[in-house]
């Protein structure tokens, strides 16, 4: 029962959202926060993302019925009813808050407080069954770690923290639609209009294409605006070159009708994560290089 539990906050989207967290911490400490404030963060932000998981999947529960990739939800089977999820949601947030604001600071508890009511109140009630652009302003919830890790350290918000959140905000939407191409059809039997449900495969990978560049350009805005060093700039220009030659494939083959471009959504969609996986590294191993070096 315990297992089921954990599987309606979506861990593996926990964990996305984690890799963001303690990087951008390093960056405003310019160091290494203190354990004990990197451990608040993360508890407090994962209980956070958790209720929200889980009061979508009480949102999603008829949809989710409907796709082969959701099936075997908890509340879809059975195992956890509506009202045990609900209490459940509803407690993880209200913990969430109490250790953000307890043990971190009250700002990094409100702007967590706030992803957890966007995701829920306005991209799963909202957006996501109304339009094709569900998940690029849906996405913005997903990008409030990197706001609530900065806000750990400082108890503010400044220009580098709001930039990396913009490269999560664009990241998005080609990290997203390569995986709802696959699964296009458990879309649209489920009525959700994801864009790969809409439009053509060749409009959805010329958007890819255009998040991918917008994104990858922002990534290097950090760099006089941090400012960031050479392990930071050295990263970002080798895996968004290397991203943004894998959203080209992609968009070739769509562009030629070609069988790969039923196959090369999910090489994009594994590649993005490696892909925030190592720009975040770099973000937090950058200043620690700055740090390391002798003073002259």
């Amino acid at each position: 029962m315990v297992g089921q539990y954990v599987a309606l906050t979506k861990p593996r989207i926990i964990e996305l959202l984690l890799i963001t967290t303690v990087p951008v911490m390093f960056l405003a400490e310019r160091g290494i926060p203190s354990l004990g404030l990197i451990l608040a963060t993360l508890v407090g932000g994962t209980l956070s993302a958790g209720a929200a998981n889980s009061l979508n999947c009480v949102i999603d529960r008829d949809i989710d019925a409907l796709m082969n990739r959701t099936a075997s939800r908890p509340l879809v089977t059975g195992t956890i009813t509506t009202r045990s999820a609900v209490v459940f949601g509803i407690a993880l947030c209200a913990a969430a808050t109490l250790v953000l604001g307890l043990l971190v600071n009250w700002l990094s508890a409100w702007l967590a407080l706030a992803a957890f009511a966007f995701y829920v109140g306005i991209y799963s009630v909202v957006l996501k069954r109304r339009t094709p652009q569900n998940i690029v302003w849906g996405g913005a919830a997903g990008c409030m770690p990197v706001l609530i890790g900065w806000s750990a350290v400082t108890n503010t918000v400044s220009w580098s923290a709001w930039i990396l959140f913009l490269v999560i905000f664009f990241w998005t939407p080609p990290h997203y639609w390569p995986l709802s191409m696959k699964f296009k059809d458990d879309y649209a039997a489920a009525s959700v209009p994801m864009l790969p449900v809409v439009a053509k495969f060749v409009v959805v990978s010329r958007q890819i294409l255009i998040y991918s560049w917008v994104m990858v350009l922002t990534s290097l805005a950090l760099i006089p605006v941090a400012p960031m060093g050479w392990i930071y700039t050295l990263g970002a220009v080798l895996s968004g070159g290397l991203f943004l030659a894998e959203a080209h494939r992609l968009h070739h083959h769509a562009v030629l009708g070609s069988p790969q471009a039923v196959l090369r959504p999910m090489r994009l969609f594994h590649l993005s994560i490696t892909y925030l996986t190592v720009l975040f590294v770099a973000v937090a191993i950058d200043p620690l290089v700055y740090l390391a070096l002798p003073v002259h």
